[in-house]
C-alpha cells in the first residue's frame, strides 16, 4: 500500500509539473498589459517601470518561468530579506553563502492584479462557498441518482424504467447554464411568492442588526441546478451496473435461498455494483468543486468559480494562473483518493 501511494504521489507530482509548463507559457502570449492592470493607463513611467521590475516582466521569457516555478515551489530559493519574508511569508532553514536562504513556504501564486491581494488566499476566502455548493449538489446527485438507478434496474423495461431513462437523458443533454437560467427564472422569479426562494443570494449573509446570519434556502435552486447533470449519470451508471450485476451466479443462489429481492439487491448486488458507481461521484464531486462557474455566475454565488470567471474577464491573469494550477492539483488528489476507496469498497482489489 505505500509504494502504491508513494507511485500514485509521483505520477501525480509529474501531471503537475506539466500543468505548471502549460499554464505558464500558455498565459504569457495571450493579449493584455499586467502593468497597465495594475497602474491604470494614465501612470507615469516611473511607475510602469517599478511594476515591470517587481513582477520581473523586463527579464528573458526562461528566467520568468524560472522565478515562478521557484515561487510555487515550498522549498526554494530567496534573499533572507525582511522584505522578502513579508512578502513570501517563510520559514528559513539555512543560508546560503551566496545570501539566499533554504527556504519553506506555501507555494506563493503571486497576486492579483486588480486587488492586489495574494491569489492563494483569495482562493482560500472563496472556495468554501463552492465546497458547500459541490457537496449539497452531490448528494442531492447520490441520493436521487443511485435511487433511481436501482428502481429502474429492478424493474426493467415497466413504464417506471423508461420514464427514468428518458428523464435521465434529458439531464444528461440539457447545458448547466440552460438550466440554470431557467430554474431561476421559474422558481426564484416567477414562483417566488410560492417557493420562497430567491434567484440570487449567499449561504451566510450579514445583517446590520442580527450579524452574521446562516440562509439555507440560498442554497437550494445553485445546489439542485448544479445535481442535475451527475444525477443523470449517476442513474444510468447505477442502472447498468445492477443489471450487469444481478445476472450473475451469486445472485441467483441467493434468490434460490428464498432471500427478498429487497435483500438480495442491498445485501448481495449493490455492493458488487459500486466501483463503477463511486468513480463517477469522486469524478463529479472534483468537477464540481471546479466547475460551478456559470452556475455560480447565474445565482450570484459568491465562490471559486465565480472568482475565476470575474478574473477571467479583466484579464487577471495570476488568479486565472492559480485557479487553474488549484484545479490540477485537486483533481490529483481526488483521484488518488479513488484509487484507495476501490480497495475499502471491493476486497477482490489488491493494490500490492
Amino acid at each position: 500500500m505505500r509504494r502504491f501511494i508513494t507511485l500514485r504521489l509521483f505520477n501525480g507530482f509529474l501531471v503537475l509539473c506539466g500543468v505548471v509548463v502549460a499554464v505558464f507559457f500558455l498565459f504569457h502570449i495571450l493579449p493584455g498589459d499586467p502593468v497597465a492592470l495594475m497602474a491604470g493607463q494614465r501612470s507615469d513611467l516611473a511607475t510602469r517601470e517599478a511594476i515591470t521590475r517587481e513582477l520581473g516582466l523586463n527579464l528573458p521569457l526562461w528566467e520568468q518561468f524560472v522565478l515562478y516555478v521557484n515561487d510555487l515551489s515550498p522549498l526554494s530559493l530567496h534573499g533572507d530579506t525582511e522584505a522578502n519574508r513579508s512578502k513570501y511569508g517563510y520559514s528559513s532553514l539555512f543560508v546560503l553563502p551566496s545570501g539566499d536562504a533554504l527556504v519553506v513556504k506555501a507555494p506563493y501564486m503571486r497576486r492579483s492584479f486588480q486587488t492586489n491581494q495574494r491569489v492563494d488566499q483569495m482562493i482560500l476566502n472563496n472556495i468554501g462557498s463552492t465546497v458547500w455548493l459541490a457537496l449539497a449538489a452531490m448528494l442531492i446527485a447520490s441520493v436521487v441518482g443511485i435511487s433511481f438507478g436501482i428502481l429502474s434496474a429492478s424493474r426493467q423495461g415497466s413504464i417506471a424504467d423508461h420514464l427514468i431513462l428518458s428523464g435521465s437523458v434529458f439531464g444528461i443533454s440539457v447545458p448547466s447554464f440552460v438550466a440554470a437560467l431557467f430554474i431561476a427564472l421559474v422558481f426564484g422569479y416567477y414562483l417566488s411568492d410560492f417557493t420562497g426562494l430567491n434567484m440570487s443570494g449567499q449561504l451566510w449573509v450579514n445583517h446590520p442588526y442580527r450579524g452574521r446570519e446562516l440562509h439555507l434556502e440560498n442554497l437550494i435552486l445553485p445546489a439542485i441546478t448544479l445535481s442535475l447533470r451527475p444525477m443523470a449519470v449517476i442513474t444510468q451508471l447505477t442502472r447498468n451496473s445492477m443489471l450487469e450485476v444481478l445476472k450473475q451466479d451469486y445472485v441467483r443462489t441467493a434468490r434460490a435461498k428464498g432471500l427478498s429481492e429487497r435483500r438480495v439487491i442491498t445485501e448481495h448486488a449493490f455492493k458488487n455494483a459500486l466501483n463503477p458507481i463511486i468513480t463517477s461521484v469522486s469524478g463529479w464531486l472534483a468537477s464540481l468543486l471546479t466547475g460551478a462557474f456559470f452556475v455560480e455566475y447565474i445565482f450570484d454565488w459568491k465562490g471559486f468559480g465565480f472568482m475565476t470567471i470575474k478574473a477571467v474577464q479583466s484579464l487577471d491573469f495570476p488568479v486565472v494562473m492559480g485557479s487553474t494550477l488549484f484545479i490540477a492539483s485537486l483533481f490529483v488528489l481526488i483521484n488518488i483518493s479513488v484509487d484507495l476507496l476501490y480497495a475499502a469498497a471491493d476486497p477482490r482489489i489488491r493494490l500490492e
